[in-house]
């Protein structure tokens, strides 16, 4: 038994013992190197978790055959346009790679400029604290417009089901990992900056200010930001103290579950005069 043959007979052990790991990893690290504090026990966290299980009972329900199992069919039938030009394997898997992460990074880019794919993608942004559980923190129907484009993502390239595992595995480690409440050393983050998405380059994604929201929406490389002008260094505020989240969405009871999964079908609630960021923008235009 080849690698291959090897990660698609094992792909569900694999995907949840990567996923478990780096999460437990992650977790441990921001406790014992505190950018902000954020991952102390708080009631948020089991919203977010919840989330988590809810949507990938979903996933199982609404998609029976995911993004690999439709790989496996196109690519054995020659299809999508790795079935035109007969590239080696190692070539396509780190071009699918390469070439899912991109389009993860436009993807997030219209969730931030289409008013309803905003409404979805608020929940993200709505959580006040910032530590490894909000890398998890989505809207199921956020999740549903995310597969939907993995598939077409799929069916246009036609990539070996092997590539799609290993980009889907990347995927769900870097979310964890842009999300965890720690920092590098300055000269580690700016070598590790060069080629990923770091933390403290995602904790801006999360500040409260609306020009900070809009950038950074890489989730593996970092380079996509710099090449299509959405980079933003740091934010205006020191990131173990910046406010994170929304200004409109920060009373507990907009942050239970229940809250949480009816938000995008409300409207936004007037922010207090008194609010910490009087320039953020959260209106759904």
């Amino acid at each position: 038994m080849n690698i291959t043959q090897f990660v698609l007979a094992h792909e569900p052990a694999l995907r949840l013992g990567s996923f478990a790991l780096v999460l437990t990893l992650l977790a441990g690290a921001e406790r014992v190197w505190p950018a902000r504090g954020d991952a102390r026990p708080a009631r948020r966290q089991g919203a977010n978790l919840a989330l988590m299980a809810l949507n990938t009972g979903l996933l199982r329900v609404a998609f029976p055959v995911l993004a690999v199992g439709v790989a496996m069919q196109i690519h054995a039938r020659g299809g999508g346009a790795f079935g035109l030009l007969h590239w080696p394997d190692w070539l396509e898997i780190l071009l699918t790679v390469l070439l899912f992460d991109l389009t993860i990074y436009w993807q997030h880019r219209a969730l931030h400029v289409m008013a309803p794919l905003w409404r979805l993608h608020r929940v993200h942004h709505s959580d006040i604290g910032f530590d490894v559980t909000l890398g998890v923190r989505f809207h199921p129907l956020e999740i549903v417009v995310s597969m939907l484009v993995k598939l077409a993502f799929v069916a246009m390239l036609g990539p070996p089901a092997v590539a799609v595992v290993i980009a889907e595995v990347l995927l769900a480690a870097s979310s964890l990992f842009n999300h965890a409440d720690f920092a590098f050393h300055p000269r580690w983050e700016r070598v590790l900056r060069a080629v990923l998405v770091t933390p403290s380059m995602h904790r801006v994604h999360h500040s409260v200010l609306r020009k900070e929201t809009d950038s950074n929406f890489g989730f593996l490389l970092s380079g996509w930001d710099r090449l299509f002008g959405s980079y933003r260094n740091q934010s205006l505020r020191p990131e173990h103290s910046m406010p994170i989240g929304l200004d409109a969405w920060r009373h507990p009871a907009q942050l239970t579950l229940v809250a949480l999964l009816l938000q995008p079908f409300r409207r936004v609630p007037s922010v207090p005069a008194a609010a910490s960021a009087p320039s953020t923008d959260d209106t759904d235009a």
